[in-house]
């Protein structure tokens, strides 16, 4: 957890579901959820990693928190809403989502894109958060609740060579932003969090020594890279009382990345300088 948090409490008695909650943001989200007091249910499809994550969680719980967790396929609709019911089912209510599970595929061109691979990524990031946002909604109506979607730099500044991450990551902010102006008169609000290169486990792929990492630390003004916990903290902000006032945005978490060019993933993608990729 970051150091210099402001005093915990806020979200007793509340109850929380995360996505993709046993690693990475999604971790770091139910982390400072359970932190401020809130019961959270971490979903995904790997029971170990679930298990290894409720342990953790117990030992930064505060102010009454408590963590469960339930196996989901968010690309599954039955799955998803046992998730949404499990969740809501422990204090009788659910106040927020943090929709986080997601993924990429393969990297290159548009003319080399396989169809399926294309299709399982929209599939897992824009209809996994869809069927997040179905399901919750009742929930979150009687809560006047919160729902919260990690989306990706890549959803706003150009990832040559990303496929179907961009375009899903960019899908799910519109979805998001219909949502909160659908939900908004319930009291619902509906809110994107865009982080940047974050120190994930996934991100621990990208070596340190290589122009693709490189590219990353000269197009970020503040320098460096995010924290899981950079995240969390702001999802833990949009899920309670002091953002009460604010829904349908989308926030930069990324030390100020968006302002310039994506990174270059070309080493990786296997394209080099020419421009028409050996056609």
């Amino acid at each position: 957890m970051t150091g210099n948090r402001r005093p915990a409490g806020g979200l007793e008695g509340t109850a929380a579901l995360v996505t993709g909650g046993g690693t990475g943001i999604g971790f770091a989200s139910a982390a400072a959820l359970i932190a401020d007091g809130a019961h959270v249910t971490i979903c995904g499809r790997t029971l170990g990693t679930l298990e290894d994550g409720v342990a953790r969680l117990e030992k930064v719980a505060g102010c009454g928190g408590t963590a469960s967790y339930v196996v989901a396929d968010v690309t599954d609709e039955a799955s998803v809403a046992e998730a949404v019911a499990a969740a809501a089912a422990v204090r009788d209510r659910l106040d927020t989502v943090v929709a986080n599970a997601g993924g990429g595929g393969m990297l290159g061109p548009v003319h080399v894109q396989d169809l399926a691979e294309f299709t399982r990524v929209l599939h897992l990031n824009v209809l996994g958060t869809m069927l997040a946002a179905k399901h919750a909604a009742p929930h979150l109506i009687r809560s006047r609740g919160s729902f919260v979607a990690v989306s990706s730099l890549a959803g706003h500044v150009t990832h040559r060579w990303f496929g179907a991450y961009p375009v899903s990551k960019a899908a799910i902010e519109e979805l998001v932003r219909n949502m909160a102006d659908e939900y908004g008169p319930a009291g619902v609000r509906a809110n994107v969090v865009r982080p940047g290169f974050t120190a994930t486990e996934l991100m621990e792929l990208v070596p340190r020594d290589s122009p693709v990492f490189q590219s990353y630390l000269e197009n970020t003004p503040l320098e460096g890279v995010g924290e899981p916990e950079d995240v969390g903290d702001l999802v833990r902000f949009l899920s309670g009382a002091e953002a009460r006032w604010i829904t349908g945005q989308v926030i930069n978490v990324d030390g100020g990345h968006h302002l310039r060019r994506g990174p270059d993933y070309s080493l990786f993608a296997g394209v080099g300088d020419d421009p028409r990729f050996g056609l």
